[in-house]
Order: structure tokens, then C-alpha cells, then sequence
């Protein structure tokens, strides 16, 4: 097999989040790789315990000795929120911006990892080698500080990784996309182009951040009372923008949320905040008039670990909304949070609040590339390949059409586990490796196929008992069994109970003299036996564990 370059999605190609892409360079068999980007997405409720999804990175983890760097796009959890977790399997050295430099090191600090991770600041358009990668960032627009689009110069030609990205003339926080350069990289050719599809279902071109202040304010400034809004935490654009909003109609801010608070201390150290007043402390504002404060809270997309989750549920310690209160959802839902968000906002309304949405108002831009939007990076680029990343897909087909229709030459669509040599020879698919998701649960992570998560599984939707049996010397029943359960029967069903310690004694009694001595053969007929009454009884089949003790 010849050398070439190669693009292996391991997770953000057919989904919206956990972008992990892999590129390779040399013979197909052996490849050098450069990982870009390592990130999370966020439990949807769907599986029990889990709040953040990890990518599964077995196949590189099985050939680091050939993975020569990971190198980050920009700050957003989507995109580096697994470095953390994953490096002491990957092993590798990381480069970043300074920004979201600044956001991964206090991840790293908080996992035990200070000055573990050699990271490597680049700077904004910086140049820099990794391994046989020549790369260069060039610098984008996005709703969070330093996006990036990555240049990969190959033997085989220049492949472009645009990161997230959208043209903004009049970006709220750093610089308007460095058009001339992508421009220059054009004019030198550019082999393939792998870029967002996040958005490409909109027509035209996307709206600027600047634009929405004059609609926020203008909501802010009519709302009577206490006013909450709520988006991304790492969307720092849109920080600055409520800010600026609350400022405008005399209301101070009160930030709602751990993640809120690291990232505004972040982007105050880089000057992203410089002009924006002070925040007032969560117990502070509740001494302040309703119609001269403002909440900015986490929980955008119903995680029911964020701030607006338990305060629509008046569990929050110091933050309570009331009646016509005001809730403004700044943020689109990504697929899969759909109905997590909805509770969020049907507890809302039922409490008597009104909530605005994007569908209702202006009160959210994205930060990704609608078709327009896409047309231009094409034209600047001209590349002769189009790979669409970061999207469901219906997304991916949709650009690799749009691709098609505004000129570029050829598209090929791959999902995560593809592998796709992009030179020489054209774009294909070559091979296929193992992807998959592990959950994060406390602080080690789990196989979404794997014991616990079955277990865990089984209980919720049948119920689990626990059996405790007492054998004298001579296996006979030395007490009654004792019968516990849990998510099985409710409080007018306790003779249940009853039935099943009896049809546990019953068993014991009816297990062959030969066989009283053996637990196995004790437990399983204790099992059965229990099981029997509840499935009889409300036709369950709980989850059954045997304490088996001899004296």
C-alpha cells in the first residue's frame, strides 16, 4: 500500500458533539496520526447516572505509540471536554490557543493532571509542526474566544479543518475571520476541505452577535420583574451581550452555575470582560429589587445537574423565581436534549413564568455557518474536496450536496468509524475501525454495552429485591427469611413481603438434603421461587440477590 492522508472520524461525524477527529500520514497499514479536537457531549437522561458521554478511543489508544499530538480548535466542552478524562490513555502533547490553553489547564488542575500534560500554547494564526504535520491556525468567528481553522500541509496536498466556525463582520468578542488568509491558502490550492455542518439546514447568510443586543435589550428593558436567561456556559460572546443588555436597563447580573463562574474568570483574565461591571453573588441578590437584577444561569439543555433544572424545581438554595418571572432561553437545543429541555420549561410555565425561546423572539444567534455562510468559505478555499464533520446525518448528505451544488468538485460522506484516504487517488472510504460511547459515572468511565449500565438498566424497569437467608450448621433454616425491595411495589402491597420471605422458606425447604450445603444450589432456588411471586402477583421479574449466611 502507498502513503496518503487520511481522515478518521472516532466521534462528531453523524452526531452533534464529542468531536474527535483523526488524521493520518504515511502507509495506510501504519500511519502517523494527529488527533484534533477531544471532546464530550452531554447525557440526554436516556441512560441512567450519566450525565457526560466520552468518546471511545480504543483503536488509537491500541497505536499511540504513533499518535504524535492532539491539537485543540477552541475552548467548548464539545470539542476539549474529554482531554481530561482520556489523556493518561492517549499520552500525548497537546497544543492550543492561549484561550483555550487557559480553559483546559484548570480542567487538568481540578483531574489531578497540573503540569502532567505537556500543552503548548500557539499563537493566534501561529504556525507550528507535529510530528510530519505542517499546521498552521487561521484565526475564525465563533461564539466562544479563538476559533480556529486548522491548515494541515501534507505531501499529499493541503487539507483544511475549519473547526466551528461563522462570518461575522462585527464579532462581539476577538476578530472577524482572516479572510485574506484563507484567501492566499486557496490561491496555493487546497486538497480537501473537512467542515461544521451544524447549520447548513438555514438559508443564506447567519446574523451577527451585535445584532441581537438591540432585541435583548429591548425584551430585558419591558420585562417587570425578575428576569433569568439562560445559554452555553462557554459562550462568552453571549455573555457579553446579556451584559451589556443588563447594563442598558439598569439591572445588575448574578451568574447561576459553577461552569458560568470558571468561565467568566477565564475570559476576565484574557480581557474578554473588560468594561462589564462586576457580579453579584447568589446570596447578595436576593437583597436587591427584582426589576434591578438579572440571573444568568447554566442548564441551556435540561442537564439536570444546572442551575435552571433546580430552580425550576424550587430546589436551589439561593436563587427562587416566582410568579411572571421571566426565562429567556438563549441557546438552540441540540438534537437529543429535546425532551429534557421541554420539562425544564413546562415546570417554568407551571410555576407561572413565561418563557421565551428562539422560536418566540430574537434572542439567540448561532454560532455556526449557515449555506451562505458555507458558500463563502468555499469560494475562498476552493478546495477540491469536500468531508462534512460535526453534524447528524441528515446534515453531513445535506452539505455534501451543497457542496456539489456551489461548485466544489467532489464530496464524500463518512460517519464516525470511517476511515477515508483523502489523497492521492481521490476520496474513499478504506476501512472501518471500532467506535462507540462510554459514559462518565462519578469519576471513572463505563462502557455503555457493560455490566453497570445493565444492571443499572434492569433495576429501573423491573425492580430489584434482596433476599437473606440464615442456615444452621446443617443447612436447615436457622431464622424466617427476609424479603427488601426497591421500585417494586407500593406501600398497600406489603403483604407481597410476606408471600415471597415464605415462598423463599419454601424453597430452602424443598432443596435437596445432597444439596443444602452447596449456596449456589440454595441461591437459585431461593430466586426462583421469590421471583415467582412478584412475577405472578404485578408481572415483574425484579433484579434478585441472595445473602446466603450459615452459622
Amino acid at each position: 500500500m502507498g502513503d496518503g492522508v487520511y481522515w478518521l472520524p472516532l466521534g462528531g461525524a453523524g452526531e452533534i458533539g464529542m468531536n474527535v477527529y483523526l488524521y493520518g500520514l504515511g502507509p495506510e497499514e501504519d500511519p502517523e496520526w494527529l488527533m484534533v479536537d477531544c471532546g464530550i457531549t452531554f447525557g440526554n437522561g436516556t441512560v441512567p447516572g450519566v450525565d457526560v458521554i466520552l468518546p471511545e478511543i480504543a483503536w488509537i489508544e491500541e497505536r499511540r505509540h504513533r499518535l504524535v499530538g492532539l491539537v485543540l480548535t477552541h475552548a467548548h466542552e464539545d470539542h476539549l471536554g474529554a482531554v481530561h478524562h482520556l489523556w493518561k490513555r492517549l499520552q500525548c502533547p497537546v497544543y492550543a490557543t492561549p484561550f483555550a490553553a487557559s480553559v483546559l489547564k484548570t480542567k487538568l488542575s481540578e483531574a489531578g493532571l497540573k503540569n502532567k500534560v505537556p500543552l503548548t500554547e500557539i499563537p493566534l494564526s501561529g504556525a507550528f509542526e507535529v510530528g510530519p504535520f505542517k499546521l498552521q491556525y487561521v484565526t475564525m468567528t465563533h461564539s466562544i474566544p479563538e476559533p480556529n481553522l486548522l491548515m494541515i500541509d501534507t505531501p499529499h496536498g493541503r487539507i483544511a479543518h475549519s473547526g466551528d466556525f461563522k462570518f461575522d463582520p462585527n464579532p462581539v468578542i476577538g476578530e472577524p475571520a482572516d479572510e485574506k488568509t484563507l484567501k492566499s491558502f486557496g490561491d496555493m490550492g487546497v486538497t480537501a476541505l473537512v467542515a461544521d455542518s451544524t447549520n447548513v439546514l438555514t438559508e443564506g447568510d447567519g446574523e451577527s452577535e451585535a445584532d441581537l443586543l438591540k432585541d435583548l435589550t429591548r425584551i430585558i428593558g419591558e420585562a417587570e420583574g425578575q428576569v433569568a436567561v439562560t445559554c452555553f456556559a462557554t459562550n462568552v460572546a453571549r455573555l457579553r451581550t446579556i451584559c451589556a443588555a443588563a447594563e442598558a436597563t439598569g439591572r445588575d447580573v448574578c451568574l447561576v452555575g459553577r461552569s458560568l463562574h470558571k468561565m467568566s474568570g477565564i475570559a476576565r483574565s484574557h480581557g474578554l470582560l473588560d468594561g462589564v461591571p462586576g457580579f453579584i453573588g447568589e446570596k447578595e441578590a436576593g437583597y436587591i429589587p427584582e426589576d434591578k437584577l438579572l440571573y444568568i444561569c447554566t442548564g441551556c439543555q435540561g442537564e439536570p445537574r444546572g442551575a435552571l433544572s433546580r430552580i425550576s424545581n424550587d430546589a436551589h438554595r439561593d436563587v427562587k423565581l416566582k410568579r411572571g418571572a421571566l426565562v429567556i432561553f438563549s441557546s438552540r437545543i441540540i438534537p437529543g436534549n429535546e425532551l429534557s429541555v421541554q420539562r425544564i420549561q413546562n415546570a417554568l410555565v407551571r410555576h407561572g413564568m413565561k418563557v421565551l425561546t428562539w422560536r418566540d423572539a430574537h434572542v439567540h444567534v448561532s454560532g455556526h455557518p449557515a449555506r451562505g455562510e458555507l458558500k463563502k468559505l468555499y469560494d475562498l478555499l476552493r478546495p477540491d474536496i469536500l468531508v462534512p464533520m460535526h453534524g447528524e446525518s441528515i446534515h453531513l448528505r445535506e452539505q455534501a450536496q451543497w457542496a456539489l451544488d456551489c461548485g466544489v468538485p467532489e464530496s464524500l460522506v463518512a460517519e464516525n468509524g470511517n476511515m477515508v484516504r483523502l489523497a492521492p487517488n481521490g476520496p474513499a472510504i478504506v476501512d472501518e475501525v471500532p467506535v462507540g460511547r462510554w459514559g462518565l459515572d462519578g469519576q471513572r468511565a463505563i462502557a455503555f454495552d457493560g455490566d453497570v449500565i445493565k444492571g443499572r438498566n434492569r433495576v429501573i424497569f423491573n425492580g430489584s429485591a434482596l433476599v437473606t437467608v440464615v442456615l444452621d450448621a446443617k443447612g436447615h433454616l436457622a431464622a424466617e427469611p427476609q424479603v427488601s425491595v426497591q421500585g417494586l411495589i407500593e406501600a398497600g402491597e406489603r403483604d407481597l413481603l410476606e408471600e415471597a420471605c415464605a415462598a423463599a422458606a419454601g424453597a430452602v425447604n424443598e432443596v435437596p438434603r445432597s444439596c443444602l450445603k452447596n449456596d449456589d444450589e440454595v441461591g437459585d432456588a431461593v430466586k426462583v421461587a421469590v421471583r415467582r411471586v412478584f412475577r405472578n402477583a404485578i408481572g415483574k421479574k425484579p433484579t434478585m440477590q441472595v445473602h446466603l449466611v450459615r452459622i
